[in-house]
């Protein structure tokens, strides 16, 4: 069974609101579902996504594919980062976090930018000068095929 998270259409007509739903793939767009993990609503001035991030996650782990436009959602959420993160795809360096918030306030600041110019090597190599070529002889020099 190829389980799924897509949307399914709700609301009256010319106003829809989704929910997000862990569905089978073979049933049809507003049949019946597994599970609803959150809502969306596009009409609302900023648009409205509610997803319950751990039941994500926890689909994701069971191996449901998301839609493009859950995939989406699911970024906006953070439940896909989340995932990834879980997953090993993404890399994160805790340590490199909590050192930079345990660093005095005394800590001294990071060059100028006129300090950093001054202790930078600049190394010019000459340019070759390139002479123009004209298309007629790259016409001539590339042999025609003739059938």
């Amino acid at each position: 069974m190829a389980v799924k998270m897509r949307l399914i259409r709700m609301g009256k007509k010319k106003s829809p609101v989704y929910r997000v739903v862990v569905v089978d793939g073979r049933s049809p767009r507003d049949g019946r579902y597994i599970e609803q993990i959150g809502r969306y609503d596009p009409r609302q001035e900023p648009s409205l996504v509610e997803i319950d991030n751990d039941k994500a996650t926890r689909w994701l782990a069971k191996g449901a594919q998301p839609t493009e436009a859950v995939e989406k959602l699911l970024n906006i959420s953070g439940a896909l980062s989340t995932m990834k993160v879980k997953r090993g795809q993404v890399h994160v360096v805790a340590a490199a976090a909590q050192s930079q918030e345990e660093e005095p306030e005394t800590a001294p600041l990071a060059p100028t930018h006129e300090e950093a110019a001054a202790q930078a090597t600049v190394v010019e190599e000459p340019v070759a000068h390139v002479e123009p070529v004209e298309a007629e002889s790259v016409a001539a020099a590339v042999p025609s095929e003739e059938k």
